[in-house]
């Protein structure tokens, strides 16, 4: 084929196949029912196939027409979106896609996640959750909020929050067990998170103790779920404060030791490329540098070669 089909076909061949007759789609398209059918037969000849059975008083989709619908579609509703959005703002903010660490969703972007909506009500956040880099090839994502090394190429990197883990425990394991970690707490008693599996090696070479040895305790996938098992009373998690301190200053954990350990990895804002124009990005990325006190990531944002964190 020379070139794409024209709007105008697709758009007729969407109504026509939505509601089952050429008259009711031209009405709706204000256009004739010749009209719909022109285009709808120019269509089918640009894509040498039937997309159609007529039949008097019937039209109904071929195997063909439904598989090609399924397609167009969601194509043709996002390109309304975008017409509306584009409408609406004049250019500024519409749709940011998001995908966020799961953890860090949940208790720390959310609940902070007003204040960002009071000063841009022109920017609509879709967020979705997930564990690890964020996979852009498919264009359904503008941006995300992940956990790595900020090493990527094909995406623009910049730091937002570093992961501090310290060790905390329900009070009910406190009892049973002492509120020190030593070289004798048993490694089952350690709640281990699958993501950071150095975490717990890390933090007894911090304390100048030698972690002991195996079997170590249960590992789950997410710091939620360390979370909820330490205020179960399953054993000792390492946490960061946005996730521990409400449950510590509520008396549903302890804090086991000031001592911090610091993971290699961190909590990065990814954009791919083709999204550092959108117009709704830089602005959740400077509201993400206020939160953090980190350096302005428009620099960053600028183009392609630049990379931090």
């Amino acid at each position: 084929m020379s070139r794409l089909p024209s709007s105008t076909a697709l758009s007729c061949f969407e109504a026509a196949a939505r509601l089952g007759s050429f008259t009711r789609a031209g009405y709706e398209l204000q256009l004739t029912q010749a009209a719909v059918s022109r285009q709808v037969i120019g269509l089918e000849s640009r894509l040498d196939v039937a997309l159609f059975q007529r039949q008097p008083g019937a039209l109904m989709l071929t195997e063909a027409g439904r598989a090609f619908l399924a397609e167009v579609r969601p194509a043709l509703q996002r390109i309304e979106r975008a017409a509306a959005a584009a409408s609406a703002l004049k250019g500024r903010g519409g749709r940011l896609r998001l995908s966020v660490a799961s953890s860090l969703c949940n208790y720390w972007l959310i609940p902070r996640l007003p204040a960002f909506t009071r000063q841009h009500p022109e920017i609509t956040l879709d967020m979705a959750t997930r564990i690890g880099p964020a996979d852009f090839t498919d264009g359904r994502l503008d941006a995300s909020l992940e956990f790595g090394d900020g090493q990527r190429t094909d995406a623009v990197c910049t730091l937002v929050l570093a992961l501090e883990l310290r060790p905390v425990a329900s009070p009910a394991w406190v009892d049973r067990h002492g509120a020190q970690l030593s070289a004798h707490t048993p490694g089952a008693a350690l709640i281990h998170q699958s993501t950071v599996p150095e975490a717990w090696p890390g933090w007894f070479a911090a304390a100048g103790l030698t972690l002991a040895p195996a079997p170590g305790g249960p590992r789950h996938d997410q710091l939620a779920m360390a979370l909820h098992a330490a205020l179960a009373g399953l054993g000792v998690a390492l946490l960061p404060s946005f996730m521990a301190d409400d449950a510590v200053a509520a008396g549903q954990l302890m804090l086991l030791s000031p001592l911090s350990w610091r993971a290699h990895r961190a909590y990065h804002l990814a954009v791919p490329h083709r999204a550092a124009h959108l117009p709704a990005v830089a602005p959740f990325a400077q509201w993400l540098m206020s939160l953090t006190a980190q350096a302005s990531p428009i620099a960053a944002l600028a183009g392609p070669e630049t990379k931090t964190g």
